[in-house]
């Protein structure tokens, strides 16, 4: 049997690196995509059945040179999952231009760079596309100008690309994680702010990085073979609450 393979970008870490390693116990083999290349090369080198790629998602040239060391490496692709983004947040008035490219360029520019110069390999295996968008990108909220306009262009260019590729037999869908518990949240977030996204998230807790590699994973399997154009808010409820009443939940007893 032929070893299904993935490419897996924004992979040296957080849901990138758990979506790999989720893969590779499915007995997938996968290409790791990341700018980072010291984080690269430490999470790969732990890594069997991974081909590590250094290049930056916002490049063309960058992206053309991914696709041909991952097809000469693992000779086919059955999944591309875009996973690589930046989180940069402020104020309207102090996002300027620069800032708002900077955003653009990889969470949106990237997926649509990378999706493009997968066709013709996805066609061939009647593969999968999963872009990784936000909770930010179905909802608005403070200081999210840019990365929340980003993430929302991902999510209609998931529609657009199963709308347009599902007669190649290409399934394209969006995984939107709410919070998540990461290194960089856990710094990030104050006790106050840890405490409101628990008393807003009906499951009342942060996500796992392993739990919205599964999400992913699923939607690149067989098991999902008829599953195309869907977005999927894989958020403990956050999304489907709005501004939510916490208090109103809880138990009176």
């Amino acid at each position: 049997m032929t070893m299904k393979t993935a490419i897996v970008t924004g992979s040296a870490r957080g849901i990138g690196l758990a979506t790999t390693r989720l893969f590779l116990r499915e007995g997938w083999r996968v290409a790791m995509v990341d700018r980072d290349g010291d984080a690269l090369e430490k999470a790969s080198s732990e890594l069997d059945n991974v081909v590590p790629i250094l290049a930056d998602v916002s490049d063309p040239e960058a992206v053309k040179d991914v696709f041909s060391q991952s097809l000469k490496e693992m000779g086919r692709l059955d999944a591309l999952v875009n996973n690589a983004g930046v989180a940069d947040f402020g104020p309207i008035e102090e996002t300027d231009f620069v800032r708002w490219r900077r955003v653009m360029e990889t969470n949106l520019d990237g997926v649509f760079l990378m999706s493009q110069e997968a066709t013709p390999a996805l066609k061939e295996s009647r593969g999968a596309i999963v872009n990784i968008a936000s909770i930010s990108g179905l909802r608005a909220s403070t200081l999210r100008v840019a990365y929340g306009t980003s993430k929302a262009g991902v999510i209609h260019l998931t529609k657009q690309q199963a709308a347009e590729l599902g007669e190649y037999g290409i399934r394209a869908n969006c995984v939107c994680p709410g919070p998540v518990r990461t290194k960089l949240a856990m710094v990030v977030h104050t006790p106050d702010i840890i405490a409101a996204y628990h008393d807003a998230i009906p499951l009342n807790r942060y996500g796992s990085e392993e739990e919205i590699g599964e999400v992913i994973v699923f939607l690149c399997s067989e098991k999902a073979s008829y599953v195309t154009g869907q977005i999927v808010a894989s958020d403990g409820g956050f999304e489907s609450t709005g501004v939510g009443l916490p208090a109103l939940r809880q138990d009176e007893t």
